[in-house]
Formats: C-alpha cells, sequence, structure tokens
C-alpha cells in the first residue's frame, strides 16, 4: 500500500509537468530546489542547478510555443517516483540550430526522479531525441519506417 510521502512525490511530478503546461519556469523553483540535478544525456544544453534547468526548459518553450506533457504511467517507491511521459508540440522556434519546420511531433520519455525536502532534487530522463530529430527533418528516418 502507498505510504502518504509516496503520494506527495506522486503529486510533485504531477505538479512538475502542471508548471510545464503552463510554461511558467519561474514556478519551477516551488518543486525543484536551486542545486536541482538533471541528467539527461541526449540534451546538449547545460542545466546545472534550477537556472540551468530553466534556461533549457526555456529553449523548449521557444520552438514549441504549443508544448504539452502528458503523464501517460505514474508510480512511486520511498523517495523516488517514475513517470512515463509523452511531449507534444509545434516546432514554432529554432532549436538546437534547427530553424523552424511548423511541424509537430510526440515524443515519449521514462522520467525517475529524487525527492528529498519535499521537492525533487535530481532526476534522470530519457526521451526519444533520435525521434524528435526525425520528425523534424533534422536526420532521416529509418528506411521503411
Amino acid at each position: 500500500m502507498p505510504t502518504a510521502s509516496t503520494e506527495q512525490n506522486k503529486a510533485l511530478a504531477r505538479q512538475l509537468i502542471e508548471i510545464f503546461n503552463q510554461r511558467d519556469v519561474a514556478a519551477l523553483g516551488q518543486v525543484l530546489p536551486t542545486d536541482y540535478v538533471h541528467h539527461d544525456p541526449a540534451l546538449p544544453l547545460p542545466t546545472s542547478g534550477l537556472e540551468g534547468y530553466r534556461q533549457a526548459t526555456q529553449v523548449f518553450f521557444d520552438a514549441f510555443r504549443d508544448a504539452h506533457m502528458t503523464i501517460e504511467d505514474l508510480t512511486g517507491e520511498e523517495d523516488r517516483v517514475a513517470f512515463r511521459w509523452t511531449f507534444r508540440g509545434t516546432h514554432t522556434g529554432p532549436l538546437m540550430g534547427i530553424p523552424p519546420t511548423g511541424k509537430q511531433v510526440s515524443i515519449s520519455a521514462i522520467q525517475l526522479s529524487r525527492v528529498a525536502g519535499g521537492k525533487i532534487v535530481e532526476s534522470w530522463v530519457n526521451y526519444d531525441a533520435m525521434g524528435l530529430l526525425q520528425q523534424l527533418g533534422a536526420i532521416p528516418a529509418p528506411a521503411g519506417a
């Protein structure tokens, strides 16, 4: 049976996604501490601390003005919360050297976050970066796709 802290941690994950969907980078401090650590091997932007994460998030907001994330699955245990989410948006601004294409994209991700002191202090994210680049036309889709 889930503990109260497990349910609170899951609520933090939902709140993080809601802040993202409201495009409110200032509000990220409600769920992330200033020394937040974000592990994302596919993200070529610095994400050191809360401010670095805010800046990286703003890059995606600028590139996808209608960006929206949906939690598909959410689970938690002790100080960890894991969730699978889907990102959708229309590429209306430059993204890492890729000019706006006007294409709609949909990518999936898995995120594992560690919670301490009522905030998400560290996250590990793996998302379909290759699929994103293929949908934007920056790299070719595999033959037969």
